[in-house]
């Protein structure tokens, strides 16, 4: 069955550019269009897409606004048209909060010059995220779990709130904890093997238990994630403590503009320090480094207390990439590395995990069940490279507690 599609735009360019471009793909089947909110609406309601690509300003309703009825009303995949502007990133980040799963640029030039590349690109968003986890209203992932609260998963910055001034004083490292009992699936690959989401075997996950996850005796925790990131992000980053013994690197797949952004959001929402890294910036305890969209974030070779900001190589999928970083993380740090793999598309990570293994790291893996897209997770998890198996809202209280001993 092909994916339905419905196009939300006010701009008649827009909407015909789109529809002529999902057309000449067979996954996908246009069903409707629309050029206002309230008009969406009724759209979704009326001929239930599987994803819908929504634009932020239109009139009478903009985009936003129809995102949260829609989440509220209908719930449906959103994916979203932005401008690469900062202003773009905060109306996109707002929308991911009200429940969009992903974005795409908004460029004419782009959608014009680069017509083939972009058309790919769109096909296989809307193919991936027709598969994604539905959002409810005011939340960034549905609860599973009947009869616990939902609080824990809200996606809500508040702009006007801001925690107490955080401590310089950070707390000291707990002692090593006891060796850990992975939590295998799959056989690990062989050193020098070759390593694919594409060739690993099928498995089924075993879902580790929060009470039974031994914490590794680790000095830097990497975190890698992309589609359904910001949510995940967020989620994890608001229950780790102020005095969180260690540093953290964060590689979410984000454009430039919008990673200065979201480091902003999440510093203002975290008891812990976030902001986006620059060249030279120094790894402290209860401090987050988000590398800078387009670029590559690694471990100085000469200080490992040092982050390296390069130039995005035009010959990596991703800028930045999990797979450099983590690789990077295993030169400086070793088995002293705990490496996390969140929601998102493809198998960026993939590579870096197995290197890291080799060097006698712990890598957890966000869950199915709590991923909007599980792609990352599944191709570490596939590989057999998983050492815990976690959902989403259960690595927060787990990390944090650690902070807190």
């Amino acid at each position: 069955m092909p994916v339905k599609v419905l196009i939300v735009d006010d701009s008649g360019f827009f909407r015909q550019r789109i529809n002529g471009m999902l057309e000449q793909d067979p996954r996908i089947k246009v069903i409707g269009t629309a050029s206002n909110g309230r008009e969406a609406i009724e759209q979704v309601k009326a001929l239930r897409p599987d994803v819908v690509t929504m634009d932020v300003e239109m009139p009478q309703l903009n985009g936003i606004e129809a995102v949260r009825i829609i989440m509220r009303e209908c719930p449906t995949n959103v994916l979203m048209l932005s401008s690469l502007t900062h202003e773009g990133a905060h109306v996109t980040l707002q929308a991911l909060e009200a429940g969009a799963v992903d974005y795409i640029s908004k460029d004419v030039k782009a959608w014009i010059d680069k017509a083939d590349s972009l058309r790919s690109q769109l096909a296989d968003k809307i193919v991936e995220i027709s598969r994604a986890t539905r959002y409810r209203a005011g939340s960034g992932f549905r609860n599973r779990d009947p009869g616990t609260s939902s609080s824990s998963t809200s996606m809500v910055f508040r702009h006007n709130e801001r925690p107490a001034a955080k401590p310089t004083q950070r707390g000291v490292p707990p002692k090593p904890a006891a060796p850990r009992t992975p939590t295998r699936t799959a056989p690990a690959p062989r050193a020098g093997s070759a390593l694919s989401s594409a060739s690993a075997p099928a498995v089924t996950p075993r879902k580790s238990s929060p009470s039974r996850v031994q914490f590794p005796d680790c000095k830097i925790v990497v975190i890698g994630s992309s589609t359904g990131g910001p949510a995940a992000l967020q989620e994890i980053l608001t229950k780790l403590p102020a005095n969180f013994p260690y540093p953290i690197l964060l590689v979410q797949h984000m454009p430039k503009t919008f990673t200065s952004v979201f480091a902003e959001r999440l510093n203002q929402q975290c008891k812990i320090s976030v902001k986006e890294a620059q060249d030279g910036d120094r790894l402290e305890p209860g401090k987050a480094l988000l590398a800078p969209g387009g670029h590559q974030m690694i471990l100085d070779g000469r200080q490992h207390d040092t982050v390296k900001i390069l130039k995005g190589d035009e010959r990596l999928t991703y800028k930045p990439s999990v797979d450099v970083t983590y690789a990077s993380a295993a030169k400086g740090y070793g088995s002293k590395t705990l490496a996390l793999i969140l929601t998102g598309m493809g198998a960026d990570g993939c590579d870096g995990a197995k290197v890291l293994k080799n060097a006698g790291a712990t890598v957890w893996a966000q869950n199915r069940e709590s991923c909007t897209i599980y792609g990352m997770p599944q191709a570490v998890v596939n590989a057999g490279l998983a050492d815990e198996i976690l959902d989403l809202k259960d690595i927060g209280p787990i990390l944090g507690n650690r902070g807190a001993r």
